[in-house]
C-alpha cells in the first residue's frame, strides 16, 4: 500500500489511483520495472506541466484583471467625450467584443483543463493522448497570451487616440471661442456703424422725423451753447451733455419752443433711455423745456419699459411713442 503523502505534486487520492492502475497492469501483463519508471516519469512531467499551466493561467488572469481595469478607466474617459466623438463608440464596441472573445477562450481553456484532468484518470493508453492535449493546451495558452498582448496594444492605441481627440476638441473649443468673440466684435462694429448712419439720417432729416410734433424744426449745434452750458454746469456735466447725439429745437403748434435731447441707436436699450433722460435734465438748467428722446430702428423690451417709466419719448422709424408723457415732463419741470 502506498504512503498517504502526496508524491510528485499529486494528491493522495490521485496517487493511489495511479498506483492501483499500475499494480493491475503489472498483474495482467507483468510490466517490467523500466516501464513503471517511464510511466512514473511521464506522470511527474505531466504534473510539472500542469503546474506551469496553472501558473500561466494565473498570470493571464492577473493580466486580464489589469486589462479590465484599463478598459474601465477608458470607459469613464469615453463617457465624458461620447457627445463629441460618437465614432469612438464603434471602437469601444469592438474592444468589448474582443474582450468577450477573450473570456470565451478562457472558458474554453477551462473546459480543456477539465478534460485534461479527466484524462489523468484513464489507463496508460490515455497518458500519451494527455501529453498531446497538454501540448495543444500550452499552444492555446500562448495564443491567448498573444491575443492578450494585442488587446493591451489596442487599449494603449485607443488611449492615445482619446488623448489626441481631447486635444483636438480643446483646440476646436478655443477656435470657437475666438470666432464667437470676433462675431461679437463684428456685431458691435456693425451696430456702431448702423447707429452712426441712423444719427446722420436723423440729423439731415430732422424736420421729417419731428415735424409732426414741432414747427420750424432745426438742429442746434452744441458748440453754439457752450458758454451758456459752462455757466450753468460743472465741467463733468458739460462733458456729459457734449456726448449727446442730437439736439433739436422746434415750436409746439400751440405752445412755446422746446428742445429735444435725442439719443440715437440702432437698437434702443435701457442705457440709451437713461442717457437721454440724464442729458435732458442737465439741459433744462438752461431754463428751457427739454424733451428726452430716444430714436432707433428696434428696441429691447427693457428699453421700451424704461422709456415709458421715465417718460422718455421713443421714435421708432420716425413713429413716436410716449410723446405726450415726455412733453408734459419737460413742460412741468421748473
Amino acid at each position: 500500500m502506498a504512503d498517504e503523502k502526496p508524491l510528485y505534486g499529486l494528491t493522495a487520492e490521485l496517487y493511489r489511483a495511479v498506483v492501483a492502475l499500475v499494480d493491475d497492469r503489472m498483474a495482467e501483463i507483468r510490466v517490467v520495472r523500466e516501464d513503471f519508471d517511464r510511466l512514473t516519469a511521464t506522470v511527474q512531467a505531466l504534473a510539472e506541466a500542469q503546474k506551469r499551466t496553472e501558473e500561466r493561467v494565473n498570470e493571464l488572469a492577473e493580466a486580464q484583471k489589469r486589462t479590465e481595469e484599463r478598459v474601465n478607466e477608458l470607459a469613464e474617459a469615453q463617457k465624458r467625450t461620447e457627445e463629441r466623438l460618437e465614432r469612438l463608440e464603434a471602437t469601444v464596441q469592438a474592444l468589448a467584443e474582443a474582450q468577450k472573445r477573450t473570456e470565451e477562450r478562457v472558458n474554453e481553456l477551462a473546459e480543456a483543463q477539465k478534460r485534461t484532468e479527466e484524462r489523468l484518470e484513464r489507463p496508460e493508453a490515455t497518458v500519451q493522448a494527455l501529453v498531446e492535449a497538454q501540448k495543444r493546451t500550452e499552444e492555446r495558452v500562448n495564443e491567448l497570451a498573444e491575443a492578450q498582448k494585442r488587446t493591451e496594444e489596442r487599449v494603449n492605441e485607443l488611449a492615445e487616440a482619446q488623448k489626441r481627440t481631447e486635444e483636438q476638441v480643446q483646440a476646436l473649443v478655443h477656435e470657437m471661442t475666438v470666432i464667437k468673440a470676433d462675431v461679437h466684435a463684428l456685431k458691435d462694429d456693425m451696430g456702431s456703424v448702423k447707429g452712426r448712419l441712423l444719427e446722420m439720417d436723423y440729423r439731415e432729416k430732422a424736420p421729417s422725423f419731428f415735424g409732426r410734433m414741432l414747427r420750424r424744426v432745426r438742429v442746434q449745434p452744441l458748440d453754439r451753447w457752450l458758454e451758456n452750458l459752462e455757466a450753468h454746469l460743472s465741467p463733468e456735466e458739460v462733458d456729459e451733455v457734449w456726448r449727446l447725439d442730437l439736439l433739436v429745437s422746434g415750436v409746439l403748434k400751440e405752445g412755446p419752443e422746446v428742445w429735444l435731447a435725442v439719443e440715437i441707436s440702432s437698437v434702443v436699450d435701457r442705457n440709451d433711455v437713461e442717457r437721454a433722460a440724464r442729458r435732458a435734465e442737465l439741459l433744462r438748467r438752461l431754463g428751457r423745456p427739454v424733451v428726452a428722446v430716444v430714436a432707433g430702428e428696434e428696441a429691447t423690451e427693457g428699453g421700451v419699459q424704461e422709456a415709458q417709466a421715465r417718460r422718455v419719448a421713443f421714435f421708432q422709424d420716425g413713429q413716436p411713442r410716449f410723446w405726450e408723457e415726455a412733453l408734459q415732463a419737460a413742460l412741468n419741470t421748473p
